[in-house]
């Protein structure tokens, strides 16, 4: 696992996002798409990896407005659990970046003991090094940074609120934020506060 005094530009770096079947009040929420976008260097290549996950439940109407995603589709996805192998080799000993990544996170708490981290807030950095944006989705951040044209060049087709798309588009935030305010060289905490356990 990376240690703060790490140098950022040595270190491996993935991205997550999930995508969710929505919840009735009082429900328990389930993933229904993952998306990981990792580099062992923030100047490599990604590799990019998604999955749909079988559910037990029906994708709900509203979810399905927003990521596109219906019952239909996850027919024959495989089970959570079973893509924990695909997780834990993309995951294990890399700085895990999000956006917001408070889903992520419970989701991945169904793999106890787990280990992942530290997390890296893309929202709370994003707050941090650019100022005065009108909001701070992930969408009007990567078009502020002029990262968008690079995510859909790198993934054609998809769009956001496909996991995969929004993964990328967070790691692809920290890359151009660290190669901006040229932050390879520094340690992992000069992150401060989007910095997390």
């Amino acid at each position: 696992m990376p240690h703060s005094r790490d140098i950022i530009g040595r270190l491996r770096f993935a991205a997550i996002d999930f995508e969710s079947a929505g919840a009735a009040r009082g429900d328990t929420d389930q993933p229904v798409q993952i998306g990981i976008a990792a580099c062992s260097f923030l100047e490599v290549e990604p590799e990019l990896w998604t999955s749909y996950i079988a559910t037990d439940r029906p994708v709900l109407w509203s979810a399905s407005q927003v990521h596109g995603i219906t019952t239909d589709m996850l027919a024959d996805a495989p089970p959570f659990h079973s893509l924990w192998p695909d997780i834990r080799s993309r995951l294990d000993g890399a700085v895990v970046a999000g956006h917001n990544p408070a889903t992520e996170r419970k989701f991945l708490r169904r793999f106890p003991g787990h280990g992942f981290g530290p997390w890296l807030d893309t929202l709370v950095l994003g707050k941090m090094c650019v100022p005065g944006l009108p909001d701070y989705s992930l969408s009007t951040l990567c078009d502020a940074l002029g990262v968008s044209p690079s995510v859909d060049a790198l993934l054609p087709g998809r769009r956001w609120h496909d996991a995969l798309y929004d993964a990328l588009a967070s790691l692809l935030v920290v890359r151009f934020l660290v190669r901006e305010l040229k932050l390879s060289g520094q340690p992992l905490e000069v992150f401060g506060k989007a910095l997390g356990r």
